[in-house]
């Protein structure tokens, strides 16, 4: 009698384990209920780049504010092609053509004097809005997706969170905040104007940039560096960097439309 009750409880555990489900099976039907959704990249941002901001013209003061005259592209990695285009600009023409836009890609409009107000418009796209010039950026995160329709001035743009070596935190740990780079790749251009005086590039053109921020005495700065490559115009890759302010609030948002002159 004194058996009696462990061999019934190993027959039961016996029982249990052979009409038992396998482990993956209950993974499946349960979903993998205990795991936690994978993090958005709104969620794991290591940098926030929302708000409105101002841009401050520290560089090619003549090249930014105004529009250079035409066959002005000193410094500029410009093949014979490219110069032959921009010797060849003409304002009126472009605006009979509706393009008054072409200097407004983000080649040319991130580089203007102008505001920009940065928002998510979803959890996985930033909404990056310029005032010159009135045009708009989505920048997607996650795997691309072939866009469908035209191209368009603003192109088509892949963004990716890039976190510098002391800021991936230990273990689980988020990311510490301040310690990362937002970079985006841009193609499926119009083709465009890297200066509002003609100087061109193609709807092969390739645009890198690297969005970081940096705070100097309270006061919050962004720095977008770009890089251009086209092999069809230029040598070598067409390099700037622009910087913005942060404001606190909209002031002076004054949307104005594109002009070829």
């Amino acid at each position: 009698m004194k058996y009696r009750i462990p061999i019934v409880f190993g027959f039961a555990v016996s029982a249990m384990l052979l009409f038992a489900p396998p482990l993956s099976a209950l993974r499946q039907v349960r979903g993998e209920r205990g795991a936690p959704p994978a993090a958005s990249p709104q969620t794991v941002a290591p940098i926030d780049l929302t708000g409105y901001w101002v841009s401050l013209v520290t560089d090619n003061w003549s090249y930014r504010v105004l529009t250079p005259p035409k066959g002005d592209y000193l410094y500029l990695p410009l093949n014979a092609e490219a110069r032959r285009v921009a010797n060849a600009w003409d304002p009126a023409k472009d605006e009979a053509a509706g393009e008054q836009c072409k200097g407004y890609g983000p080649v040319g409009v991130m580089r203007m004097p102008t505001r920009l107000h940065i928002a998510w418009q979803d959890e996985k796209t930033l909404k990056l809005e310029a005032d010159t010039g009135t045009q708009t950026r989505l920048l997607h995160f996650g795997p691309p997706e072939p866009p469908t329709g035209p191209r368009t001035w603003q192109g088509y743009s892949v963004a990716e969170w890039q976190l510098s070596g002391n800021g991936r935190g230990r273990g689980s740990e988020a990311p510490r905040p301040g310690t990362g780079s937002l970079k985006v790749t841009t193609n499926q251009m119009r083709p465009g104007y890297i200066h509002k005086n003609g100087v061109p590039y193609s709807e092969n053109a390739v645009l890198a940039e690297y969005f970081t921020i940096v705070s100097d005495r309270g006061v919050t700065y962004l720095v977008d560096t770009l890089m251009l490559e086209d092999p069809k115009y230029l040598i070598q890759s067409f390099v700037r960097s622009a910087q913005f302010k942060k404001q606190s609030d909209a002031t002076g948002w004054d949307p104005i439309p594109c002009s070829a002159k």
